[in-house]
């Protein structure tokens, strides 16, 4: 019979362990158990005057000195106080009183005669009820004495007080790790074993503990209990609430002893720590490829498998990990959580956003132990790693091509389908990547964010400020295996390799043309469409791409930011200033294939092949005259236009190519900058130089197509062709006479001018005479 006081009976007051629980616990803990039901009973007993010593046999305490008292009972015989025990007839358990006996026995039944008033939840003791009973009144009675946080529970409590006291009781007998519970113990060994006792009806998949099962079963059932009163923001997991609440207070309680850093939840900690000791205890059972967490093992065995679990409800696309899963819905639904405090950028990761404020910080912490670069992202370091090893892990399924980084892949397999989903929603251009539609977005807002710290020069995106540094420091991290030719630019290095290899990847759908580079294929399918998107704001004229736009640009601000080092020259074009770099060193390493001349740049070496093919690609539309370079062609234009847009300073003439006027310029300054090598003949232009060394080699490039006669200038060739079909371009304005060549007419000019100087003089006379 229990012991009672008013509503108070013996059992609300009891603490029931199963053997296996007493098994578990401590010495200090047993102690303090035995102490703390003494206590009880010394209390039951002043109030109800029963002999101490009948109550220590009629609560038999586990482990205690008195269970040879309970060995008796178990063979049949009374005890003390007259009393008979309790046997449980499935495991032939002894208990002294009936109500033990009731509660143990439903362990077998299944009974749960406790309901929560509240939600109808039964329990199988009144302790778990009063328990659960918290859950609703939000009611905590244990304190911490150190950091004052108060506990529903007071197992919680002792497990908390751990953390000030750094006790782990429970170890591993394989790997003698040392826990803090009991319970994490358990689930620790079963990594060793491998067992997985807890089973997911649905999916049969299986786990080490029922916490992870549970968490998993709301995978399925899509339940969250947990609402943040802030936000209204759902969650699976009570942690998953807790770390979410810290982005409103702000709170990091986790501190690294060896850096100070600071954080949310103590799993960061942990696996902050493993960059300091650089621990990977998580080993691919496939590859042996080691991880330093959990997560990330998980996530490459599934590179193995090629599992994608969690799918998109919106629009299908299914992916290896929730979390990419959660990335990608924030796309569809334009949600950007994650703010900059410095300039209210907003992101849709919160690892964007830790990347972003290093902008800010210049906190770079990653660093490469081979050349000790530094990266303020981890994933970058790893990409630059792959630049050390030459490994490519990722391959196209269609052309084998392998990569460094799963998102060039994804964009490379893009190239195969022609799927272009990111949209600009000012202009409707469409993108392979997020990253150029970004890029893009800035040309329509003028934004300029990158800011190179030696010349203050703003540039659009990363890569392009990188690039640009690289002029200031002279960088070339980029060889070529065939001629080891070193570039600043990886992309640089890969089209100059395609000049060894020949290959033109880029092919025009409208007229089957293949090109080296991308970006000569967007350029020439502006021929086809006639689209020129780049505008100068200063006079209105257009370009087909930004290049040109900012080039031209230059010359209405007069900026020439390329100097040559030798002789201080400056030019408006990076691409002007190496062509005139090989004039000093001498460097033709452009070759003709047919003729083998060598050549100092690319865009002259394709001008010459032209004269081997005979292909004029621009045409006059006025008069469907055809050329083999455009910048002819703009001049042609002009001849029907009659614009000559370059003017000389000094005398006011004008011309109509800035050539023209550069050579004009110097027969003011007397200035003959090109030297021929055999007899020092001095010119004033690279032309005259180019006729006059012909003199010298007896060279004759240029022949006429129908009586085989060979010239030395392709403008005598012209005046040469117009024999044979009659065309006489020059005319006399005063008696319309019609000339082959313009020093014919200039010629013939001289005549009505020696014939009116003849008619002035006679007139003078007459009028002399006529004085006189």
């Amino acid at each position: 019979m229990a012991v009672s006081w008013g509503s108070v009976t013996y059992e609300d007051v009891t603490v029931i362990f199963t053997q296996e629980e007493w098994a578990l616990l401590n010495p200090s803990e047993k102690k303090l158990y035995r102490d703390v039901m003494c206590e009880n009973f010394r209390n039951f007993l002043s109030i109800e005057k029963i002999q101490e010593h009948s109550t220590k046999e009629q609560h038999n305490l586990p482990g205690s000195k008195q269970s040879n008292t309970t060995v008796n009972i178990s063979e049949g015989k009374k005890s003390q106080n007259g009393r008979k025990s309790q046997e449980c007839e499935v495991h032939n358990k002894l208990f002294t009183y009936s109500n033990h006996l009731q509660q143990h026995e439903r362990i077998h039944s299944g009974e749960k005669p406790y309901v929560c008033k509240l939600c109808s939840k039964a329990f199988s003791y009144s302790s778990q009820l009063r328990t659960h009973e918290r859950t609703h009144s939000g009611e905590k009675p244990y304190e911490c004495k150190l950091c004052s946080k108060t506990f529903s529970h007071s197992s919680t409590l002792r497990i908390h007080e751990r953390i000030h006291s750094g006790e782990k009781p429970y170890e591993c007998k394989l790997c003698s790790k040392t826990f803090s519970h009991s319970s994490t113990l358990r689930t620790h060994e079963r990594l060793h074993s491998g067992e997985k006792p807890y089973e997911c009806k649905l999916c049969s998949k299986t786990f080490t503990d029922s916490n992870t099962l549970r968490s998993h079963e709301r995978i399925h059932s899509g339940e969250k209990p947990y609402e943040c009163k802030l936000c209204s923001k759902t969650f699976r997991h009570s942690n998953t609430l807790r770390k979410h609440r810290r982005t409103h207070s702000g709170e990091k309680p986790y501190v690294c002893q060896l850096c100070s850093k600071t954080f949310s939840c103590s799993g960061n900690l942990r696996i902050h720590e493993r960059t300091h000791s650089g621990e990977k205890p998580y080993v691919c059972k496939l590859c042996s490829k080691t991880f330093s967490y959990s997560s990330q093992l998980r996530t490459h065995e599934r590179t193995h498998s090629g599992e994608k679990p969690y799918v998109c409800k919106l629009c299908s696309k299914v992916f290896s990990y929730s979390s990419q899963l959660r990335t990608h819905e924030r796309t569809h639904i334009g949600e950007k959580p994650y703010e900059c405090k410095l300039c209210s950028k907003t992101f849709g990761n919160s690892s964007n956003l830790r990347s972003h404020e290093r902008l800010h910080s210049g906190e770079k912490p990653y660093e490469c132990k081979l050349c000790s670069k530094t990266f303020s992202k981890f994933s970058t370091l790893r990409s630059h790693e792959r630049i050390h090893s030459g490994e490519k892990p990722y391959e196209c399924k269609l052309c084998s091509k392998t990569f460094r980084h799963s998102s060039t892949l994804r964009k490379h397999t893009r190239t195969h389908s022609g799927e272009k989903p990111y949209e600009c929603k000012l202009c409707s251009k469409t993108f392979r990547c997020s990253g150029n539609l970004r890029i893009h977005e800035r040309i329509h807002s003028g934004e300029n964010p990158y800011v190179c710290k030696l010349c203050s020069k703003t540039c659009i995106s990363s890569s392009h400020l990188r690039i640009h540094e690289r002029t200031h420091s002279g960088e070339k991290l980029y060889v070529c295996k065939v001629c080891s030719k070193a570039f600043g630019h990886s992309s640089t290095l890969r089209t100059h390799e395609r000049i060894h290899s020949g290959e033109k990847p880029y092919v025009c759908k409208l007229c089957s043309k293949a090109f080296s580079y991308s970006s000569q294929l967007r350029t020439h399918e502006r021929l086809h469409s006639g689209e020129i998107p780049y505008v100068c704001k200063l006079c209105s004229k257009a370009f087909s791409y930004s290049s040109q736009l900012r080039t031209h640009e230059r010359t209405h601000s007069g900026e020439k930011p390329y100097e040559c080092k030798l002789c201080s020259k400056t030019f408006g074009k990076f691409s002007n200033l190496r062509s005139h770099e090989r004039l000093h060193s001498g460097e033709k390493p452009y070759e003709c294939k047919l003729c083998s001349k060598t050549f100092s740049d690319f865009s002259t070496l394709r001008s010459h092949e032209r004269i081997h093919s005979g292909e004029k690609p621009y045409e006059c539309k006025l008069c469907s005259k055809t050329f083999r370079h455009s910048s002819t062609l703009r001049k042609h234009t002009r001849t029907h236009s009659g614009e000559k847009p370059y003017e000389c300073k000094l005398c006011s003439k004008t011309f109509r190519c800035s050539g023209n006027l550069r050579v004009h310029e110097r027969t003011h300054s007397g200035e003959n900058p090109y030297v021929c090598k055999l007899c020092s003949k001095t010119f004033i232009s690279s032309s005259h130089l180019r006729s006059h060394e012909r003199t010298h080699s007896g060279e004759k490039l240029y022949v006429c197509k129908v009586c085989s006669k060979a010239f030395s200038h392709s403008s005598t060739l012209r005046t040469h062709e117009r024999i044979h079909s009659g065309e006489k371009p020059y005319k006399c304005k005063l008696c319309s006479k019609t000339f082959i060549c313009s020093s014919r007419l200039r010629k013939h000019e001289r005549i009505h001018m020696k014939g009116f100087r003849y008619y002035l003089s006679n007139n003078d006379n007459i009028n002399k005479n006529s004085n006189y």
